[in-house]
């Protein structure tokens, strides 16, 4: 997550806005957005409903059910998913870079302005 938010500013001048998107309780997002001094929304899909409709919920991970497998995606304006990567292992970080290069990609914004 520190990764995305030191992303944060580069993904909003390219014309997108980070979010975050967990099987937690809000309150516990809230603590998280804080301690880790980010600044974009944190989501709480406590149902699990947005995991499961996007094809990135366990069956059972460790004991535990309807948990979000850790999981990045690029959705454009039209709600059309143009990047995903997903992960069965937690302990694996994301590459962001190359979600931000999608949506360069997208927007054809130069990186170095």
């Amino acid at each position: 997550m520190a990764q995305l938010g030191a992303l944060t500013p580069e993904i909003r001048r390219i014309g997108a806005e980070p979010v975050a998107v967990a099987v937690t309780a809000t309150f516990s997002q809230i603590a998280f957005s804080e301690a880790l001094g980010v600044d974009f929304p944190m989501l709480s899909d406590w149902e699990g409903v947005t995991a499961h409709s996007y094809g990135v919920q366990y069956s059972v991970w460790k004991g535990h059910s309807g948990l979000a497998k850790r999981s990045v995606f690029v959705i454009d304006i039209h709600r059309s998913i143009r990047y995903r990567w997903v992960s069965d292992d937690a302990l694996v970080e994301p590459d962001f870079d190359e979600a931000v290069a999608v949506l360069r990609q997208m927007t054809s914004v130069d990186p170095d302005p």
